[in-house]
């Protein structure tokens, strides 16, 4: 926490009292709930950003992509448009926001991605308009009770879990701790690869004083897959500079780092809109280490993004690889997450 977080108490007993407040009107029934026609399982968080909600997303697509017809939706943060939308090709990340675009380029030959804020009225829309449409995956919808999903997967990361962080704006989190108690699985996100029995069982008792007695708690980590380049070039040097605008990127910076010479970071804000300013500092940072031929290597959010803005020329003068994340789930907990999906799937029909 940081050091002058307590100047914030005040403000963070006035949301701890909103958010109470409209939680208690959803378990009243004074709001009111809508189910899902169609099998829905949610993908969320307690915190602000940065717990792994994509990777599972596509974690979850991996796992049911060849037996069901799957979709996902989503609000589709920091895009520049509203509504509605179906991911189309030709559309680029400000049109459906950075998450949902990137699994588009990824599954779009196997899934649909949809965006749309009012998520009650998406999926009306999806049963309506796209009724082959078996599994909606609803990425960041934890807070979004209007609408009831059928399992809720919790993520909450291995260095700041839910039930050490504290409300807005003292800490990173949106509701009180005692949402988790609305999770039907909590994963934690981003453990190291060895990570201990004691450690697990410690973790899991402080977890299970907000969750429902008999709710799972999963252990996942990250993985990084091979580099490959955004263009059809050769990877001829393993100098570094790293472009990373994600939430946290600590274990980004140490897989490349133990991987790669790591010459410099640029640093940019989550969901930040690469422009002109942006591709000349790279430019800049490049030419300060051209003698030492590095590459540049970002994450596929990033990618997807400097691709679509960059100005032209960029990409052929610059070497650019991207570096794929994946989770990794224990053999154990991989099964048991995926006999629970298909458990909802099978309930519902």
């Amino acid at each position: 926490m940081r050091p002058y977080a307590f100047l914030l108490y005040p403000f963070a007993v006035l949301y701890d009292l909103s958010t109470w407040v409209r939680n208690r009107f959803f378990d009243w029934g004074w709001l009111k709930s809508k189910n899902t026609s169609i099998t829905s399982v949610l993908v969320g968080n307690l915190s602000v950003g940065g717990t792994g909600k994509t990777p599972m997303v596509e974690h979850l697509i991996r796992l049911t992509q060849d037996r069901l017809k799957i979709a996902t939706l989503s609000r589709g943060y920091g895009r520049k448009t509203s509504g509605f939308l179906k991911a189309e090709v030709g559309m680029k990340p400000s049109d459906i926001g950075d998450e949902p675009f990137q699994i588009f380029q990824k599954f779009s030959q196997s899934i649909s991605v949809f965006v749309g804020e009012k998520r009650v009225e998406a999926m009306a829309k999806i049963a309506s308009d796209f009724p082959e449409t078996e599994l909606v995956i609803l990425d960041d919808a934890f807070q979004h009770r209007y609408l009831k999903a059928d399992f809720n997967i919790l993520l909450t990361t291995f260095d700041r879990p839910f039930t050490k962080d504290f409300l807005l704006p003292m800490g990173r989190l949106r509701e009180s701790r005692k949402g988790a108690n609305r999770a039907d699985i909590v994963v934690v996100t981003k453990c190291p690869q060895q990570l201990s029995k004691e450690e697990k069982a410690k973790l899991t008792e402080q977890i299970k004083n907000y969750t429902k007695p008999l709710t799972p708690i999963l252990f996942s980590a990250i993985g990084y897959g091979e580099i490959y380049p955004i263009k059809n070039q050769e990877l001829e040097s393993k100098n570094v500079i790293l472009l990373s605008g994600i939430a946290n990127d600590s274990h980004l910076k140490s897989h490349v780092s133990q991987n790669f010479k790591l010459l410099e970071t640029l640093k940019y804000p989550d969901h930040h809109e690469y422009g002109g300013e942006d591709f000349k500092k790279i430019q800049e940072v490049f030419s300060k280490y051209s003698h030492q031929k590095p590459v540049l290597v970002t994450t596929e959010k990033d990618a997807v993004k400097v691709k679509s803005n960059a100005p032209e020329g960029f990409l052929a003068e610059i070497p650019i690889f991207v570096l794929p994340i994946e989770v990794i789930f224990s053999p154990e907990d991989a099964q048991l997450l995926a006999s629970l999906i298909d458990q909802v799937i099978l309930q519902k029909k």
